[in-house]
């Protein structure tokens, strides 16, 4: 006997706790690539300080490991534009412009030695970073945009696999991991925020940074904000009624 679709679990949160189904719930990887996360990707080339960003890899890795153990869907998203430049936008938008002035499309030598191309797809700087690496059976979509709903088929896999709740992970906070939210909860998806799983280099200088202020109108109006520590328990939890829960062995 395995899990059933009314498997469920209550998680502790911010403003309050939130019971999901099992079935109905994905993890969510934004942007956790190499031109993000990695020394000689993008950020790293630009002297973006990417340490926040790395901080959320270790967390992180281990929500998807407990949410394999438990049968959550995981879900990888990929900033990557076609090596064309088509879907960069059009010639005068901010999307193009912000962009190619940071160095979108422009060729470089990755650590391996490969030859690669910012932000272009199918290359070594937007593959997800080998810490987390996803598997065969996960979803994994590219986006041209910061939001993940924008000109994909996202709202429709999850549509088809029936899930309404998106545990969120990766990076920027302030950007493609907020953007996403928002279009998650404008189509009535529940959308919870793994706090320490994600990462946001812009104000990290200042008084409040741009991850604080995004956590908190999150909580307040779009979702939910929980963290790694609390999700993993609120699995364990639901796991110790799995008869076949001898399969989970908790990652240190």
């Amino acid at each position: 006997m395995g899990l059933t679709k009314e498997s469920q679990t209550a998680m502790e949160a911010s403003p309050e706790s939130i019971t999901i189904r099992i079935s109905q719930t994905a993890v969510v990887v934004v942007d956790m690539q190499n031109d993000f996360c990695s020394k000689g990707g993008l950020f790293d080339r630009a002297g973006i300080n990417i340490s926040a960003i790395q901080k959320a890899v270790e967390p992180t890795r281990k929500v998807l490991f407990a949410a394999r153990q438990a049968g959550v869907t995981i879900v990888y998203l990929k900033m990557g534009f076609r090596a064309d430049l088509s879907d960069l936008g059009d010639t005068d938008s901010a999307n193009r412009k912000r962009h190619l002035r940071f160095g979108v499309g422009q060729p470089c030598i990755a650590p391996d030695g490969r030859h690669g191309r910012f932000l272009i797809r199918d290359t070594w700087n937007t593959d997800v970073i080998e810490e987390l690496r996803p598997q065969p059976e996960d979803v994994v979509l590219y986006k041209h945009r910061f939001s993940g709903f924008y000109q994909t088929e996202l709202d429709h896999i999850l549509r088809s696999l029936g899930i309404k709740n998106l545990i969120f992970t990766g990076c920027t906070t302030s950007v493609c991991v907020d953007s996403t939210i928002r279009d998650a909860m404008f189509r009535d998806y529940r959308c919870v925020l793994l706090a320490d799983c994600v990462g946001e280099p812009i104000g990290n200088e200042l008084p409040r940074s741009n991850h604080e202020a995004s956590v908190l109108t999150i909580q307040t109006v779009l979702g939910w904000v929980s963290d790694s520590e609390r999700f993993e328990s609120a699995l364990r939890a639901f796991l110790r009624t799995d008869p076949n829960r001898e399969r989970y062995v908790a990652q240190t």
